[in-house]
């Protein structure tokens, strides 16, 4: 590690103090009426129903269609995705096969206390088909409802991926797009139409139902299996789609049969609570170490806020290059967790720092042995609950995340997709506060400990837990 001068200390201690604060606030600004986020703060979080409360829907097939139990089972496991690609990972699903009915429980949005169920369900249930067309044409019934009439190029089974991006347009300014990944079975066609309509003016159409949501024109061939969606995008509109794309269909139309609002079995009240005996712990945790510990507990203290706060900053998605995630029960007990980890990690440390004290190491040496002695022990530690939330992750998360494409094409192939979001939730957050725990209890406390060890005034060895014998 390089030299570590005085300054070090409160350049670190500033940076979690930033980012503790600005996860807490969250950062928006207004342009005209539109509130834009910068920075998501707590109030973004979105509360499980074990917390807030939230909505209960029941889906039917329409039009009379008898669905079979498997199809049932399909439309239940597109749900189940549909809702984690909105974030939505905390929701009770069931099927009840004699009436041919599917049950669906989820919170509300985050920072509503009023929810348009209604709209909400409306995405959720939608069969959205997806087709590209060649030409624009369509035709209009007498009550104005819309049917494209172009031949059918690709439809949603060809395609294999959809994402959203940011990305320059032609005229050097910027534009949201969603880009595709064609399958195997719709490159050849998608290769034979682009180069069919190249140069000619018509478009290949793209419709959503009904809705013509794209219709760019065709300049060059396209034969090496990827598209790109354009046409007036924002973030959210583009997420938006790319999510109904991934998602897939559903094998049947489906109709809202009813709808409520639930009240949560904790009630705002109890997460007041929940929230109360957590500063009551978190302060009873520092006094202890304070005193145990002595200056390295102090550092301590720091180190865990610092990991509350990237724990938390990863739920609310405060980072950019990750979503945000419900926030269960079960989650604030990996957090609760997590810290516990935590506060284990600087207890070694700090136990390890007192015997290379009392054996009569210098004090820079003592500082310096007892973090590399100590981190074997952290690591082991921390690596079975690293495993464990990776496990819980895999098996009970969206199927197009990252850990659940290695674990279900391999270890639980037999088993098939889940996305139970209750117990992603809690392996979600250990995760997230194990890593936090490296970041903050290991690195930035042996940084911040050495920093201070520099001061006349922090070299009395009594600071760091006893005195040569």
């Amino acid at each position: 590690m390089k030299k570590i001068h005085k300054s070090t200390f409160f350049i670190v201690v500033a940076f979690i103090a930033l980012f503790a604060v600005s996860t807490i606030t969250g950062f928006d600004y207004f342009y005209g009426d539109n509130k834009n986020t910068v920075v998501k703060g707590v109030d973004d979080i979105r509360l499980g129903i074990d917390i807030q409360g939230g909505v209960d829907v029941t889906f039917a097939p329409a039009d009379g269609f008898d669905a079979t139990d498997e199809q049932l089972d399909a439309a239940t496991e597109t749900i189940k995705t549909r809702l984690s690609s909105l974030g939505i990972n905390d929701n009770e699903i069931y099927s009840d096969y004699k009436s041919d009915r599917i049950i669906v429980r989820f919170p509300w949005q985050a920072g509503e206390s009023d929810y348009d169920a209604e709209a909400a369900v409306k995405e959720l249930g939608e069969m959205a088909e997806l087709t590209f067309r060649r030409g624009s044409d369509y035709d209009t019934d007498e009550e104005g409802n819309i049917t494209p009439t172009g031949e059918i190029v690709l439809n949603g089974s060809d395609i294999e991926s959809a994402s959203y991006v940011y990305r320059p347009d032609n005229y050097g300014t910027y534009e949201w797009v969603v880009t595709l990944d064609l399958k195997e079975s719709g490159k050849n066609a998608f290769a034979q139409a682009t180069a069919d309509l190249a140069g000619t003016g018509t478009p290949i159409s793209i419709w959503m139902d009904s809705t013509m949501i794209s219709a760019p024109s065709v300049s060059n061939a396209i034969t090496d299996g990827s598209a790109e969606i354009s046409g007036n995008f924002t973030d959210v509109s583009s997420k938006k789609l790319a999510d109904q794309i991934n998602s897939g269909a559903l094998p049947f139309k489906m109709e809202t049969t009813s709808f409520k609002t639930i009240s949560s079995t904790m009630g705002e009240g109890s997460l007041d609570a929940i929230i109360l005996a957590a500063a009551i712990a978190f302060l009873f945790i520092a006094i202890y170490m304070i005193i145990l510990y002595k200056l390295p507990g102090f550092v301590a203290v720091i180190a865990i806020v610092g990991q509350i706060a990237g724990t938390l900053a990863a739920v609310t998605g405060w980072f950019g290059f990750m979503p945000g995630s419900t926030l269960t029960i079960p989650g604030i007990a990996g957090i609760i967790l997590s810290v516990g980890m935590g506060v284990d990690a600087n207890i070694i440390t700090g136990e390890r720092i007192k015997e290379e004290i009392r054996s009569g190491k210098s004090l820079e040496a003592a500082i310096r042995v007892a973090y590399k002695r100590a981190f074997s022990a952290i690591l082991d530690g921390n690596i079975t609950n690293v495993l464990i939330a990776i496990i819980l992750m895999g098996a009970f998360g969206v199927p197009s995340s990252f850990f659940s494409k290695i674990l279900n094409s391999t270890v639980f192939a037999m088993f098939g997709a889940t996305t139970e979001g209750v117990v992603y939730s809690f392996g979600f957050t250990l995760l997230v506060g194990v890593v936090c725990n490296f970041v903050f209890g290991v690195f930035a406390s042996r940084i911040m400990v050495t920093s201070l060890s520099k001061f006349k005034a922090f070299q009395n060895r009594k600071l760091y837990g006893g005195e040569v014998k």
